[in-house]
């Protein structure tokens, strides 16, 4: 027997309130363990034509951060933090 996932089914799943208020607690908890480099980072999140997205903007304190490389490190970082790592 093959799987075959029903897609309208997932497509409808990733389009619900429940599933925004999932991503956007994802990336506040990635935003909240980036910032613990001193940083400055913030989320967005916007349902799209096809599921909830949400990102993390930062790091704007680039003193502080290292830069370019900086912000990427605290962001893979709180990427890390957001899954409990």
């Amino acid at each position: 027997m093959r799987f075959r996932p029903n897609r309208n089914g997932i497509n409808s799943l990733m389009k619900t309130p429940e599933t925004g208020a999932e991503v956007r607690r994802i990336a506040e908890r990635i935003a909240s363990a980036a910032s613990g480099a001193e940083g400055q980072f913030r989320t967005d999140s916007a349902l799209g034509s096809r599921r909830w997205r949400a990102a993390v903007i930062g790091n704007y304190n680039w003193s502080k951060s290292g830069g370019l490389a900086g912000s990427r490190r605290d962001l893979l970082r709180g990427m890390g933090g957001a899954r409990g790592e």
